[in-house]
């Protein structure tokens, strides 16, 4: 029985074979014959295509001709360069008869126009129009490109004819504006098959007329696809695939002979309309050779082994689908006690556990994206809130070690730095909390603040940058004080970052300008500058994170792309806007932050004294940054008191004994031992078992507070020291 069925097996083969063979010259003349029926459709449709194109460019060239008749008509008027007021009325006269131009006019050789038939509200200068220098310059009648009236509002062509005088010398050019909704009715009565197209392109590749849709299209670029074809031989068939992802066969045609125009028409048909009779007629012989086959082979088959080899057949395309990275595919195989069935359960079975440690890979994949983001956009976040108060801290220390400044001038510089230390100092306070920045979380601190007070912080801390690239630098503030609800150290930022973004986008020797005004309920801040401006793409997203100018060797300013971001989102926090305005590259640009206004009066800033240490003590320091430890030295030295230096434990150790110091000021992070066993040594040593000891250390986590109470200390302080608090302390020690 077995050797029936192989014997079988084999004959079925063969039979089918043969029944390909037999069947094979009908396909391959029924390709053959779609292929031939296909191609005489084209040449067919492009013929006719090309007698309508011609048509189509012909009527057009008949519109330009008659403009050009009027207007060397026009320019041959005396009274044309007489009084404007009768040239006025005159073109306005012309127009009326001639609706199909939107408008007439004289333009004088310094490109202003001095006679409209549309009545002008200022003069208007077209010098910069290429029909203008064109007429100029070729002496002759000249159809120019697509424009945008600058009086009348609307879609033309500008049709130029110069003005000569005995000499054949040019005094002046006379134009007609074409309104394109009117230059072409052959345009609008030609009927054309759904989903093909009639449009004429100028010499730049902008469309001037267009069906179907045609005020949607007017000035728009045609594709570069099909401005090169239009370049090519005219009347050259092209198949090109329009915006709409319709492929097309286009027929050209130029507008107009003897350098009339520069304008290209091209009709375009589907070119699934063309070959859809051959197409239809095709797919009958296909379909009849289909039945063919399949009654052939299913003479051939029998029902049992169809089931099989189908089965098997979905098993091997699951298999490959699986291993091609598609673990969602399943055989779809109705499981049995036969074997196939086993192993159909068995392939289902792997692809969901495939699968599932697939999911759990791209979830776990996901998060650690996530992660380095946010991990990314912390730290940069960070150096960039901490590099502004560094220019007045650098500028101010540079002051002091020239040694030139006046006790005035020294004063003014150490209250900067304090301040700037103080807002570094809170800055890091902030930036410590993870979960803040993890979350998108920021806290404000909110109260009335005056915007004059916010705008001198600001400018104390930009103006070291403004100088260095030498601009001039203008702050306009109003006669009476104004008042905003929020963070006063968030709004300086925000006001820092515009400043920067500035200076240092405006060439050296620019200008910038920072102008506060008010409409009662706002409160707006504009800074402008003359610098590099913006394009209309950049200032769409100017405000994103990390968006920049573009960098080059006179750009090389530029940060992360984060402080726009930034000031964006703090501004929204304190329920404001920020926008900007530029004319375009090279043409500068303005920043506008609008805030709320409030009635509310800020409070007064009390200017705080300095604390004097009641007595003169010995005092240890141990630090292993030296000049953390030399300059904490020389303040308390100037207080009178004595003071030891260490810079590592062991050593600390040593000193104490020699010393018997009665404050101890620790940092945590020592090279040798922690300042943790630092202080427990301390209290284990006679001579320093009762001193007291203070912890001064870039450590700021409630965690190490209680680390540093459990060690024996008795303060403790996070770097930068509050000078004020410190000396506060020790006056109050016994």
């Amino acid at each position: 029985m077995a050797f029936l069925l192989i014997q079988l097996n084999t004959l079925r083969s063969r039979l089918i074979l043969l029944v390909l063979l037999a069947i094979a010259p009908i396909a391959v003349m029924t390709f053959v014959n779609g292929a031939r029926e296909r191609a005489h459709a084209v040449r067919v449709a492009e013929e006719n295509l090309q007698r309508l194109t011609n048509l189509a460019a012909a009527n057009e060239a008949q519109s330009i001709e008659s403009a050009r008749q009027i207007l060397r008509d026009l320019s041959s008027i005396p009274d044309l360069l007489g009084d404007q007021e009768d040239c006025n009325a005159l073109l306005a006269n012309i127009q009326r008869q001639n609706p199909d131009y939107a408008n007439l006019g004289l333009i004088q050789l310094n490109g202003n126009v001095t006679c409209n038939a549309v009545k002008a509200q200022n003069i208007v200068n077209l010098a910069d129009r290429p029909h203008f220098r064109r007429a100029v310059h070729l002496r002759r009648f000249v159809a120019g490109g697509y424009v945008f009236g600058r009086v009348i509002q609307k879609h033309t062509v500008n049709l130029t004819y110069p003005v000569l005088d005995e000499g054949q010398n040019v005094k002046a050019v006379v134009f007609a504006a074409l309104d394109l909704t009117k230059l072409d009715r052959f345009v609008a009565d030609i009927r054309l098959s759904p989903g093909s197209l009639l449009l004429t392109a100028d010499s730049e590749g902008k469309i001037i007329s267009r069906k179907p849709n045609p005020e949607q299209w007017f000035g728009k670029q045609i594709s570069p696809e099909m401005r090169t074809a239009m370049a090519a031989e005219a009347g050259k068939p092209v198949v090109l695939t329009g915006p709409d992802g319709v492929e097309r066969l286009h027929r050209f045609a130029r507008v107009g002979n003897n350098g009339l125009t520069d304008y290209t028409v091209t009709i375009g048909i589907p070119v699934d309309d063309i070959t859809a009779s051959a197409r239809h007629d095709q797919l009958l012989d296909l379909l009849a050779l289909g039945a063919t086959i399949g009654l052939a082979l299913l003479a051939a088959w029998f029902v049992g082994d169809v089931l099989v080899l189908r089965r098997v057949k979905q098993l091997a395309i699951t298999a490959n689908s699986i291993a091609s990275g598609s673990l969602d595919a399943r055989s779809g195989i109705n499981y049995g006690k036969e074997e196939i069935s086993e192993l159909a359960r068995a392939l289902d079975a792997m692809a969901e556990s495939l699968q599932e440690k697939e999911l759990q890979h791209l979830k776990a994949e996901s998060q650690l994206r996530d992660a380095d983001r946010r991990k990314d956009e912390f730290l940069a976040m960070l150096a960039h809130e901490l590099r502004n108060p560094l220019a007045p801290i650098s500028a101010g220390a540079q002051l002091l070690q020239s040694g030139h400044a006046s006790e005035a001038a020294v004063q003014r510089t150490a209250s900067i730095i304090v301040r700037q230390v103080h807002h570094m100092t809170r800055l890091v306070d902030d930036l410590l909390d993870v979960s803040r920045v993890t979350r998108g979380l920021v806290t404000l601190t909110r109260a009335p603040l005056n915007v004059g007070k916010i705008v001198a912080d600001a400018v104390e801390q930009a103006e070291p940058l403004i100088k260095s690239r030498q601009h001039s630098f203008e702050v306009v503030l109003p006669p009476e004080p104004l008042v905003v609800t929020g963070d006063h150290k968030r709004l300086v930022q925000v006001l820092v970052n515009v400043l920067n973004n500035a200076a240092k986008y405006t060439p050296a020797g620019g200008a910038i300008r920072l102008a506060v005004t008010t409409d009662g309920g706002h409160v707006h801040i504009s800074v402008s500058d003359n610098g590099i401006g913006l394009s209309p793409e950049l200032r769409g997203h100017v405000f994103e994170l990390f968006a920049q100018a573009d960098r080059n060797s006179a750009r090389s300013q530029g940060g992360l792309g984060l402080g726009l971001a930034l000031v964006k989102s703090l501004v929204e926090l304190h329920g404001g806007t920020v926008g900007v305005e530029s004319e375009g590259e090279n043409k500068g640009s303005t920043f506008t932050i609008t805030l709320p206004a409030t009635s509310h009066t800020p409070a007064i800033e009390q200017p705080s004294s300095p604390v004097k240490p009641a007595r003169k003590m010995k005092v240890l320091v141990v630090d292993d940054n030296i000049d953390a430890a030399q300059t904490l030295q020389l303040l308390l030295e100037a207080g009178g008191h004595h003071v030891s230096v260490a810079h590592t434990a062991l050593a600390a150790l040593e000193t104490a004994q020699a010393s018997s110091p009665e404050l101890c000021l620790l940092d945590i992070g020592l090279p040798d031992i922690s300042g943790y066993d630092l202080a427990r040594g301390l209290r284990a040593l006679p001579h320093t078992a009762h001193a007291t000891l203070v912890a001064v250390t870039g450590y700021g986590r409630r965690e190490d507070r209680e680390l540093a109470t459990a060690a024996g200390f008795d303060h403790y302080f996070v770097k930068p020291v509050d000078v004020d608090a410190l000396l506060a302390l020790i006056a109050t020690l016994p």
